[in-house]
């Protein structure tokens, strides 16, 4: 889907294939990045604004998230914005759409930052939508051939910093907190900044209804779960082409995805709820996951964690408190978890993406720049 050429450009810290398991990454060994078993992370880096931590933790067969960290011009002219750009993609049914995002939402960002002279809001959400037409267009292509990817889709949550602003969209239910300082309290307290999109939450129930008037069964609860038409949790996402076309669902895509009757409009959508906000000097950190840390960790569980704990390896940090917390559900040792293999693992534990970024405030509030620009790219399989 995308060319060995194009991918070794834009990858410089991939992971590598299941077979090479274990190995350093190539080329991400120069960035620090690491591989471990079913482990990939950076424990340290720097950005233009701070430093910061990644770290993935794969359970099922084929890893579904990708991530990564983009510092330094978020524009396509010379002379335009700097800042960084924070991406966690929860990819479901196959990691075809969350690799595609990671390969093209960042480009978007830039091209529309030009266009439009600078950072927004309609920046984000153009990117989004853009980023997603350019999915379904691979999809139809690839329909008569590979049908499966009309159901392969990503949840996608994005965070920029820019010109001391700070913006965080997302479509899904990953999630982005961060870490500010009560100065009353002189304590770091958790702030909940994405909106998530999963029919678990009364309110994402609520929408879908007055969107769909005429679907009494647009939300179904099966097996004690609340699932959009009784297929998937969340109601936002990039792909999922089966639930925006009705072209899609039909043959030859497998029965298990398809509705009895054709919908008139998409039922679930892409575009982002967006959140902009000046950053200040009591803005510490911001944690980005995928709903597997969220899951087994509070807010105020991970920005504690982020408050005590040394900034290198923070991400592995988080990580490891979160499988802890699954081990002990399930009435078993961390010890224990970690033997078993993926796949099997996927009982325990999603897939867990974690990215912690420090906010050094007089990097966010200078004018001028002069880091090296990076680009580092996690999780996924290179030869996929």
């Amino acid at each position: 889907m995308v060319s060995t050429t194009l991918r070794k450009i834009v990858s410089p810290c991939w992971r590598p294939s299941v077979e090479n398991e274990g190995q350093n990454s190539g080329r991400g060994d120069d960035l620090g990045c690491r591989v471990d078993g079913l482990w990939w992370y950076k424990d340290l880096g720097q950005h233009v604004h701070g430093k910061f931590s990644m770290a993935v933790i794969q359970a099922n067969n084929v890893l579904e998230d990708y991530s990564q960290v983009e510092s330094g011009p978020m524009s396509l002219e010379a002379l335009g914005p700097q800042g960084t750009f924070v991406g966690i993609y929860d990819g479901h049914a196959g990691p075809e759409a969350s690799r595609f995002i990671s390969d093209y939402l960042f480009d978007n960002i830039k091209r529309y930052t030009s266009e439009n002279q600078g950072m927004s809001a309609d920046v984000v959400n153009k990117a989004y939508l853009a980023t997603e037409e350019e999915f379904l267009s691979v999809v139809e292509k690839q329909w008569l051939i590979r049908p499966q990817m009309a159901s392969v889709g990503s949840c996608c949550l994005v965070g920029i910093i820019c010109s001391g602003v700070l913006y965080i969209a997302n479509a899904g239910d990953s999630r982005a907190v961060l870490g500010r300082m009560d100065r009353s309290l002189k304590e770091v307290q958790a702030v909940q900044l994405s909106t998530e999109h999963n029919a678990s939450l009364s309110s994402v129930r609520d929408e879908l209804r007055s969107s769909h008037l005429d679907d009494p069964q647009i939300v179904v609860l099966k097996h004690k779960v609340w699932r959009v038409k009784g297929l998937i949790q969340v109601s936002r996402s990039i792909g999922d082409a089966y639930l925006k076309k009705t072209e899609f669902n039909r043959e030859p895509l497998l029965p298990k995805f398809r509705l009895p009757e054709p919908f008139q409009k998409p039922i679930l959508k892409a575009e982002p709820s967006i959140l902009v906000q000046k950053l200040n000097p009591e803005d510490q950190f911001l944690i980005f996951a995928s709903d597997g840390l969220w899951e087994n960790l509070s807010n105020q569980e991970a920005v504690d964690i982020v408050t005590t704990c040394p900034r290198n390896g923070i991400a592995r940090k988080l990580v490891k408190a979160a499988l802890c917390e699954a081990a002990k559900k399930r009435e078993m040792r961390y010890s224990d978890l970690k033997k078993i293999d993926r796949g099997v693992r996927r009982h325990f534990h999603d897939d867990i993406t974690v990215i912690v970024v420090y906010l050094d405030y007089p990097l966010i509030s200078r004018n001028s720049f002069r880091e090296p620009v990076i680009s580092v790219r996690g999780g996924g399989d290179a030869n996929t």
